[in-house]
Parts: C-alpha cells; sequence; structure tokens
C-alpha cells in the first residue's frame, strides 16, 4: 500500500500527490509508489488523464533524497539502481495517457526531471525551476541532460546544469519548460480543469496523439509521416471515431467510450 504518494480520482482524472515531508523529495520508497500507481493507472478504465503534484505549499519535489547517496557510492552495483530509476521514469514518461505535472513550488533536481516525463508542465508562479547537482560535485541522472535539451534546446539546457541556479517560473514559461504559469495557490484548481476538459475526449485518440509526437520526435519527417498515417489508420477502426462522427451528423456531444 502507497504510504508516500496518494491518489485521488474524479471525472476521468486521476491526481497523484507526492506526500513526502517536508520537501517531497524522490527518495527509493517514493519511486517505486509512483512506478506501482503509474502501472495500476495505465489498465484503469475510469482514468483517462494524470495530473502530478505535490503535497503542501512549499514543494513539487525538491530533488532526491540525498541520505541515500552514501550507499550509493559505495555500492558496486550502482548502474543497476540507477537504471531501476530510469525504469520508473520512463514508465512515466512513456505512459499510455496524457499527464500534466502541476508545479507547486520548488521543483530541482529529481523533481525538475520528474516533471520532464508529463507531457504538460503547468507552475505556480512562486515556484522556481532548477538542476543544481553540479553544486554537489555530480549532474543531472535522472534522464535530464536527455530530456531537456530535447524541450529547451542545447544551449539552455547546458546553462541551467553548467550553473546550477534556478529559474522563475516565469522565466521557465518563456523558454518553454513550462507550459502554463498561473497565480500561487491556483495550481491544483488550473491543472483539474485542462486535466477535464482533455478527459472528455476520446482515449483512443488521446493515446495515438501521444504516442506519434513522441515517436515522430525520433525518426526523420518522411518516416514520422509514415507513423502518423498508420496511428490515423488505426484510430479509424475504433468505436470513438464511429460515436463521434454520428454525434457531429446528429448535432449533439459525444459520449466516448474510449473503445
Amino acid at each position: 500500500m502507497a504510504e508516500l504518494v496518494r491518489v485521488d480520482k474524479q471525472q476521468g482524472v486521476a491526481i497523484v500527490t507526492i506526500d513526502n515531508p517536508p520537501l517531497n523529495v524522490m527518495s527509493k520508497k517514493v519511486a517505486e509508489e509512483l512506478g506501482h500507481i503509474f502501472k495500476e493507472l495505465a489498465v484503469d478504465e475510469e482514468v483517462v488523464t494524470v495530473l502530478l503534484t505535490g503535497a503542501g505549499e512549499k514543494a513539487f519535489m525538491a530533488g532526491a533524497d540525498i541520505k541515500e547517496f552514501p550507499q550509493l557510492m559505495t555500492n558496486p552495483e550502482m548502474k543497476n539502481s540507477v537504471m531501476n530509476s530510469h525504469s520508473i521514469l520512463n514508465q512515466i514518461d512513456q505512459f499510455n495517457k496524457p499527464t500534466i505535472a502541476v508545479l507547486n513550488g520548488m521543483t530541482f533536481g529529481g523533481g525538475c526531471e520528474l516533471a520532464l516525463t508529463c507531457d504538460i508542465r503547468i507552475a505556480e508562479e512562486h515556484a522556481l525551476v532548477g538542476l543544481p547537482e553540479i553544486k554537489l560535485g555530480l549532474f543531472p541522472g535522472g534522464g535530464g541532460t536527455q530530456r531537456l535539451p530535447r524541450l529547451i534546446g542545447e544551449a539552455r539546457a547546458k546553462q541551467l546544469m553548467y550553473t546550477g541556479e534556478p529559474i522563475t517560473a516565469e522565466k521557465a514559461e518563456r523558454i518553454g519548460l513550462i507550459n502554463e504559469v498561473v497565480p500561487t495557490g491556483e495550481g491544483l484548481n488550473y491543472g483539474l480543469k485542462m486535466a477535464t476538459q482533455i478527459s472528455r475526449h476520446s482515449l483512443q485518440a488521446l493515446s495515438r496523439i501521444k504516442k506519434a509526437v513522441d515517436e515522430g520526435l525520433e525518426l526523420t519527417l518522411e518516416d514520422g509521416i509514415e507513423r502518423e498515417a498508420d496511428l490515423f489508420t488505426e484510430v479509424f477502426r475504433t468505436e470513438d471515431i464511429r460515436e463521434g462522427v454520428t454525434a457531429f451528423i446528429e448535432k449533439r456531444k459525444p459520449v466516448f467510450t474510449h473503445k
């Protein structure tokens, strides 16, 4: 049973809250619970969209649990441990449903890397975002060196990682790291409104949008178009497209069953 991560569900949305006070750090147990929860949500027919946030007002996640680092230093199987952490982050990145991170405070190190695995990021205006690992004599090891440059470009990503200095939510939005900045205290409601809107649509189409974009970014444009055509053909075989087209013709709202 999860102790540090909780889940609430409403109107097709699962709200996943990391509750590891005081700063919701990414301990080994938090990572394991996240992996277990996302595995369950992937097959939960009630859930279309997942909202990920942190408990309290101080932090989304203030990084990894540094108290666990000395054990890593003496672990001859350290790479296996690192790759286990990557498998959980990859699981969230490759999750078959839309994901939204609501950054309600400090989003540092592993917290930033966790946020990067989500499709959309919303930040409250007081949030700070950064990768301060260089100040400890190391560098981002949770996918930050790979996901961040793909999102905001090589030069900006290197600057953030080389200096270790955090940036404001406003600047993070300006460089494309954050989608939206909202007033302090309104992140969850804003995110829930967006997630609820998304969840009214067909998961059959939503999941293929995600797959087409994510897979296409790793392909040439020509191969990406080919992949899009495959997925577009697939979606035309679903029950939801028949419902959507019928509802349009009948001038009513569609009722999607995600089949």
